[in-house]
C-alpha cells in the first residue's frame, strides 16, 4: 500500500487559482491510475480529476471541466491538481487517492480507489 500526502490548499477568492500536490511514498506511483476527489460538508464524497499510470487519459467531472487540470510526474512520485477560475462551490477537502491498477474504466468511483490521503482544504471566498 502507498502513502499519500497532499499539499498546496488554502484561501482563495473567487475567480483564482491554485495547485495541489500529492506526494506519493512507499510503491511506485507509475503502477497507479491516480484521482483527486473531495468532500464538502455535508455532502458526499465526490469525484473530480482521473489520470492513468501514464497519462494517456483524463478525466474530469463536468462542473470543473475546462478549469482544472490533472497532471503526473511519475519520476518525482507526484500528482497534481491545477485549479484556476475557482468558484465558492469548489470549496470542500480535496483527497488524493490512489488505484491499484494501470487504468481505470467509466467514472472513477470512490470504491475504486485503494489509498487515500489525509486531506487538504481549499476554501473559495465569493
Amino acid at each position: 500500500q502507498v502513502q499519500l500526502v497532499e499539499s498546496g490548499g488554502g484561501l482563495v477568492q473567487a475567480g483564482g487559482s491554485l495547485s495541489l500536490s500529492c506526494a506519493v511514498s512507499g510503491r511506485a506511483m507509475r503502477s497507479y491510475a491516480m484521482g483527486w476527489f473531495r468532500q464538502a460538508p455535508g455532502k458526499e464524497r465526490e469525484f473530480v480529476a482521473g489520470i492513468t499510470w501514464n497519462a494517456d487519459s483524463t478525466s474530469y467531472r463536468d462542473s470543473v471541466k475546462g478549469r482544472f487540470t490533472i497532471s503526473r510526474d511519475n519520476a518525482k512520485n507526484t500528482v497534481y491538481l491545477q485549479m484556476n477560475s475557482l468558484k465558492p462551490e469548489d470549496t470542500a477537502v480535496y483527497y488524493c487517492a490512489a488505484k491499484t491498477s494501470l487504468y481505470y474504466t467509466g467514472t472513477p468511483r470512490v470504491a475504486d480507489f485503494d489509498s487515500w490521503g489525509q486531506g487538504t482544504q481549499v476554501t473559495v471566498s465569493s
